[in-house]
This record gives C-alpha cells, structure tokens and sequence, in this order.
C-alpha cells in the first residue's frame, strides 16, 4: 500500500485525484469538492481518496501545492535579466494571469476558501501554505530577484527576505482585489493601479521614479495582458 504522503506522481492515482481536484474547483468551485465527487470523476471509489490522502484536507493541501509548483515553472521560465524591477513586474504579471485563469484554485493556494467555506482551515497541519515545500520553492524567484534589486543598487541596503514579503503582500492584496471586481471603475486596472502600484513600491525603496517607470512600462510592452 502506498502512504498517504499525498504526493503525485505523473499519470499515477494521486495526480489524477489532483487534476480531477482542479477540474471540479474550476468547473464548479470548492463546494462540490467531496471524495465522491472527486472520485467518480476518474471512475474511482470514495475509499480511493482516503488510501492516497487520508481525508478531503490532505487532498486539498495537495491540490494548492500543485498550483504553487504551477507557479514555481511558470516563474522559471521567465528570463532573468539584467533589470531586477522588470522582472519583478513580470512575476507580478505571472500571478495575475495564473489567478484569473482559475480564481477558485488561487483562493485555495493563499487560504481563501475551503471546500465548502470562505474561511481558511484553523489546523497548521491542514493549512500549510506558507510552510510547504512548493510555496517555497515558487517564492524563491521571488526573494532572489529582491536580492539582485538591492545587489544593483535598485534597492537601498535591506533584507531581500523582507522585500520579498512585502511585494509578495502587495501583488496579491491586488490580484485578490481584481478578483473580486473591486477595481470595476477603470478601464485597464494594471496600467491603472497594478503598475503605478509597483513603481511607488520600488521608489519607496530606493529605485528613481524614472527608472522604476521604464522597467515597468518595458514588462507591458512585451507581455500580453488580458
């Protein structure tokens, strides 16, 4: 028997449970998340969740770690450059876009909602996000490009740990906000509110407007933003 680590191998029954996981948040949000339902999506029995998972909240852990490995690739294969700023707005782009793509399996990652609630789990060992593996392993592009910032000199000297966490609080303070249509007043919320967001961010600690406005504006020209 395997244990019920809740990793996910490709093609195996673990990772099928996860998919079917996913499919189910985007198709009909986390209400219909239940070990029947999950299950008889890939023509499995109930009990079939509980030998992988143990239980619907291990399955979900599952499931949030997935999209922060999502996350982790889709942050590796953005180029780094030589423009610490830009980069940080292109990962700000990446989550955004990540978000609306599927705004139910974001509201699980950041401890959003539940299964069936809007309020996050109260157990450590159910509610990981920030102590797993595959947050971290996404959020250290984020604290490494905070270290060339302060590296080039974009940055006054500080902790890239504590930049991090504060751009990391920021990005998604706004993605939240977005989702929920409280920016339905503008036209385009990124140029809008996003960008001009970013750039004070990084004038607040030590960048040059000037600058801070090309490497932002330099991220939108190239990216596709929807």
């Amino acid at each position: 028997m395997e244990a019920r680590s809740g990793g996910a191998t490709a093609g195996g029954v673990p990772e099928r449970l996860v998919q079917a996981t996913i499919g189910l948040l985007a198709e009909q949000g986390p209400a219909a998340i239940k070990a029947r339902s999950v299950a008889s999506a890939i023509g499995l029995t109930t009990s079939t969740v509980y030998h992988h998972f143990g239980g619907i909240a291990e399955l979900v852990a599952a499931v949030a770690d997935h999209g922060f490995r999502e996350l982790d690739r889709a942050f590796a294969e953005l180029p780094v450059t030589d423009d610490p700023v830009a980069d940080l707005f292109a990962m700000a782009l990446t989550c955004r876009r990540g978000a609306r793509e599927n705004p139910h399996l974001y509201d699980l990652m950041f401890g959003l909602s539940t299964r069936s609630t809007y309020r996050p789990l109260a157990e450590p060992e159910t509610r990981r996000s920030g102590r797993s593996a595959a947050f971290r392993g996404a959020h250290r592009h984020v604290t490494r490009a905070c270290a060339r910032l302060v590296g080039t000199g974009r940055a006054d000297a500080q902790d890239p740990e504590v930049i991090a966490a504060q751009l990391w609080s920021f990005v998604h303070g706004y993605v939240m906000l977005e989702l929920a249509e409280h920016f339905a007043e503008f036209a385009d919320p990124v140029t809008e509110v996003l960008l001009p967001l970013g750039v004070n961010f990084a004038v607040a600690l030590g960048d040059t407007r000037e600058r801070a406005e090309a490497s932002h504006r330099a991220v939108l020209q190239r990216a596709v933003v929807s």
